[in-house]
């Protein structure tokens, strides 16, 4: 029998619909139950692709005996994080306070109010390497709750205390900019893992705005070598690794080794679609190979009958993790016969004792194949093989940041490798999100099945998805996109601005939640703040605004002592101190459709951080081409600085000169 979670629109929420435990969604209707009952609330949140997600609902949430006991003592809630990251932020900053760690599934123990007394992540179903089991932990609630409620009432305050105290790093830092661009190099050097890339040990996540930043810097007329040996390294190691999708295109979560090898094979749209942007610009034949594949994998995998992105792959199939992907001798030579097998074997470090688990490898390129003809046939002939095997299930709700963060990777990519198609496949993204996901003038986080769901837009939602329009007028010269943006832009100055110039994750007319979240470091993908920095920034670039440039530089200030402290964390936040600190710099080309053009398009826009528009003729409707034309005939480019410009260009020698002024 189902419960009320059947009615969900999350998959992750769907997933555990048939479960024996009386699920709610997140509602004051679930807080009101639990009060009329006097039972505390158990909050659960996760995500589809989570494998421990999945080892706890199979051990306990479908165990008849623990769903009657939580039923019986508790009103347990279920949260899709990807859904509400408000949620999400709020009771992981109180779990990792109340343990020093946090992940997922997580587990919280709540008042009526929302009050956390009690955090953690994933509980066994039986006491296991010194940990209780999910039972016992909750008889204890159960019985603090019942024996001893003024401990359970102190403990939730002093949380609610702190919960309302955060906001990332505070405090004054004398440096300047250029200082702190400087000194985030000097950090990551330190923390770079000289022997396997990345940064720090196990495990390992792909470092994407940390690669974004140090690309900008690498890309510069006084280039720094330990940028671009890190990120070089870092680039190769990955796309060689076992992380990266050898057959299909794509990235993996993370390694769960420090070498790249063995991935959390959970591939998410967030991680693919910034690895587009940084491989795209790396300017190398390996970049451009793979920056091709992660587009493959986008559009052949998760790609959604309405035309946006949905969010993840699983990380299993068959019921266990990775079996998708893995292979042992035998299999190859099953597959492509004794010679080819054998070949493929040692070119992709497949070996008898395996990589990964039951003898199986993950497959990694760690050379070049001596002959490209004999590897592309071989990778066709296993990719074809692995297509026949179970697949991993698919979360295909449409998360507006995420598709924002992959309308810019295809715009990058599309212009960079000449690869048009790209462009059009990211302005269908664009249509979707604006016709689908803006109500009434206001950004919604979610759609499924192109329909929008309730969750409002948060902070990343409105920097992610306005960067993406911006990219798209970037890429196509149509102003409509601009126009988009800027929607978007006066919502989140609107909604979103704290007092001290920076900028809270929701807004001031979102559900009220026990603090209001507000975190500026980049995770897995960048911080609300420094999402809206660089939508700011370029937003101002294409049209002059003064408004929305002092709004960015205010922003950025906010986030200094997080950029010195924790550079690691702030990688998209200093990428922006850097266009910032270099105009940006913004360049206008104008003319037909030509390979001069073409010559011209491709050296601005590998300009690190450059704001660049192509249009065919003369227009009006973007700032920045006001009075642009093309010269005696031939496209022109125009250099400008704070829309200062410098006399038109027809040469891609010209524009060299003209851009390192």
């Amino acid at each position: 029998m189902a419960n009320r979670l059947a009615t969900a629109t999350s998959p992750y929420l769907l997933q555990h619909a048939e479960n024996p435990v009386d699920w709610w969604e997140w509602g004051p209707e679930a807080f009101a139950e639990a009060k009329r009952r006097d039972t505390p609330v158990l909050l659960s949140v996760g995500y589809s692709a989570c494998h421990w997600c999945h080892v706890m609902a199979h051990e306990s949430f479908e165990d008849e005996a623990t769903a009657a006991y939580l039923n019986e003592h508790f009103v347990s809630i279920k949260v899709d994080r990807e859904e509400r990251p408000d949620v999400d932020a709020v009771y992981m900053q109180a779990t990792t306070s109340m343990t020093g760690r946090g992940g997922w599934p997580m587990t919280c123990v709540l008042d009526h109010d929302g009050n956390p007394f009690f955090a953690g992540t994933y509980f066994p179903d039986r006491p296991r390497g010194g940990q209780p089991s999910f039972r016992q932990v909750l008889e204890a609630l159960s019985g603090a709750w019942a024996n001893r409620s003024d401990e359970v009432a102190r403990v939730a305050e002093t949380l609610r205390e702190h919960l309302s105290a955060q906001g990332g790093l505070r405090g004054e830092t004398s440096a300047a900019w250029p200082e702190l661009l400087e000194g985030a190099v000097v950090g990551l050097a330190r923390e770079f893992d000289q022997q396997s890339a990345g940064f720090g040990g196990a495990p390992k996540f792909p470092p994407s705005m940390v690669l974004e930043l140090l690309s900008r810097i690498a890309g510069g007329r006084e280039a720094p070598t330990e940028a671009r040996r890190m990120l070089d390294a870092t680039l190769e190691a990955m796309a060689r690794g076992g992380i990266h999708d050898q057959l299909a295109g794509g990235f993996a979560r993370y390694s769960v080794d420090r070498d790249w090898v063995v991935p959390h094979f959970e591939k998410m749209l967030y991680d693919n679609a910034l690895l587009l942007r940084v491989y795209a610009g790396w300017g190398t034949a390996l970049g451009d190979e793979v920056a091709e594949g992660i587009v493959d994998f986008l559009l052949g995998e998760l790609r959604t009958p309405e035309g946006g992105f949905a969010s993840a792959l699983d990380a299993d199939s068959e019921g266990a993790e990775g079996t998708y992907y893995v292979w042992t001798p035998q299999q190859l030579v099953d597959v492509l016969g004794p010679e080819d097998g054998a070949w493929a074997a040692e070119l992709l470090s497949v070996t008898e004792a395996g990589t990964f688990e039951h003898g199986a490898s993950t497959l990694q390129l760690l050379a070049d194949p001596d002959d490209l003809t004999r590897w592309y046939r071989v990778q066709r002939l296993l990719r074809s093989a692995r297509d026949r095997r179970e697949r991993p299930a698919r979360d295909d709700k449409v998360v507006a940041a995420w598709n924002g963060l992959a309308i810019s990777g295809l715009c990058r990519a599309g212009r960079l490798l000449g690869r048009r198609t790209y462009v059009k496949d990211a302005a269908v993204v664009g249509s979707l999100l604006w016709r689908v996901h803006v109500v009434e003038g206001r950004l919604r986080r979610v759609s499924r099945d192109g329909v929008v769901g309730a969750p409002a837009g948060v902070l990343e939602d409105h920097g992610c998805v306005a960067a993406g329009f911006l990219d798209l007028l970037q890429a196509t010269g149509d102003p409509v996109w601009l126009e988009r943006a800027g929607v978007l832009l006066d919502a989140a100055l609107a909604h979103f601005a704290a007092p001290d110039g920076g900028f809270y994750d929701t807004a001031d007319d979102a559900e009220a939640l026990v603090a209001r979240p507000r975190d500026p470091s980049d995770n897995a993908s960048p911080s609300g703040l420094s999402s809206l920095l660089h939508a700011l920034t370029t937003y101002a670039a294409l049209t002059g605004s003064g408004r929305h440039r002092d709004a960015a530089e205010a922003a950025l200030d906010t986030v200094a002592v997080l950029a010195e402290q924790a550079p690691r964390f702030a990688g998209w936040s200093l990428a922006a101190a850097q266009a910032i600190l270099d105009g940006p710099v913004e360049v206008a080309i104008v003319g037909e459709p030509t390979a001069e053009r073409d010559e011209l398009e491709r050296r601005a826009r590998r300009h690190p951080g450059a704001v660049v528009v192509v249009v065919d003729e003369r227009t009006d409707s973007i700032p920045l081409l006001v009075g642009r034309t093309a010269v005696d005939g031939r496209p022109a480019a125009y250099v400008c600085r704070g829309f200062v410009c410098e006399r038109p260009v027809t040469s891609v020698a010209d524009l060299e000169v003209a851009l390192s002024r």
